[in-house]
């Protein structure tokens, strides 16, 4: 009887972190190789989020959509919703760079959570979006067995996402993208128009991002503006650095790792702590998770599984 309750946690634990690494995927895309300085991923997965549910959920009469159409069809639906924000909030961004374009992009998050905040006749405002349907919920329940259905759906989503970042960064495409992020101006010399590149990068990073937050959508069944608060951004970067940038591997194992200590430290939070100070322990998360990755930098400086450096030709250079 004691293996069920921990196989539900195990599921739902891998459930979050498969979720996680769609994440983390993403944003290697952007930075890992193109270098691009993205700081609005919860702003992306809330647009990814929120078109899956109002695309698929029942109909409400205080708010649109409400179509209820197939979850695939949601999915498709968050992709397209993120890439054609990521695609309008590109075009004018990314001509910007580093720090600048880190300020723009998280100014884009915050809009986007506050538009999902007041726009209550399309977002449901602080009330959020309830009943969004759970996929093979029907046949299996709300158990162990939907669980592990729908653990299994996300390890296919990741799995695929996998494949097609491998093969695209193994292309010529990828490596334009890499010699986009070591130089610039060498990529445009040789004729390569890069803010083209760095545009679909930007842009199909972001799909993932938006891919991830329907899957989360449809997990969790509700969803709210709170989901999407900045903390958000700061984990799945946390699971970059961690695991390693410049890698499909260190995106998806930082995100393992910076998850596992993440909801570990929330349980001795709350077993330690008197219910009345669990609000400010929760900050010591934060704190953890900031120790990691200045561990990291000084053992480690390119992450757990990193990009290995490359050896120059030149006698001398590192």
């Amino acid at each position: 009887m004691e293996l069920l309750p921990a196989l539900s946690y195990l599921s739902f634990f891998l459930v979050f972190a498969g979720i996680y690494a769609v994440m983390a995927l993403g944003l290697n895309l952007q930075w890992g190789f193109t270098g691009l300085f993205n700081v609005g991923i919860a702003g992306f997965v809330a647009v990814g989020a929120y078109a899956s549910a109002l695309l698929t959920g029942p109909p409400d009469p205080a708010r649109f959509g409400g179509f209820g159409l197939p979850v695939v069809i949601g999915w498709l639906g968050a992709m397209l919703a993120s890439g054609v924000a990521a695609l309008v909030v590109g075009i004018a961004a990314l001509r910007l760079r580093e720090d600048y374009l880190a300020i723009t992009t998280f100014g884009i998050a915050v809009v986007i959570q506050l538009v999902a905040l007041n726009a209550e006749a399309l977002t449901g405002g602080p009330f959020g979006i309830q009943s969004i349907p759970k996929p093979l919920a029907g046949m299996l329940g709300a158990g162990l067995g939907w669980n592990l259905a729908y653990l299994g759906l996300v390890l296919g989503v990741l799995a695929l996402a996998w494949w097609a970042l491998e093969r695209l960064v193994a292309s010529p495409w990828g490596r334009v993208l890499r010699a986009i992020r070591e130089d610039e101006l060498a990529a445009a010399s040789l004729g390569k128009r890069a803010a083209a590149f760095r545009l679909q990068a930007f842009v199909l990073g972001c799909m993932l991002m938006g891919l991830a937050g329907a899957l989360y959508a449809h997990f969790v069944g509700y969803i709210a503006p709170e989901d999407f608060l900045p903390v958000l951004t700061f984990q799945v970067w946390a699971m970059l650095i961690v695991g390693g940038s410049g890698r499909n591997a260190g995106a998806v194992l930082g995100a393992v790792l910076v998850w596992t200590i993440w909801t570990t430290s929330g349980g001795l939070v709350r077993a330690a702590l008197p219910a009345a100070e669990q609000a400010r322990g929760a900050a010591l998360q934060v704190v953890l998770i900031g120790v990691l990755i200045a561990a990291i930098l000084v053992l480690r400086p390119r992450g757990v599984l990193g990009e290995r450096a490359r050896v120059s030709r030149h006698a001398g250079e590192p």
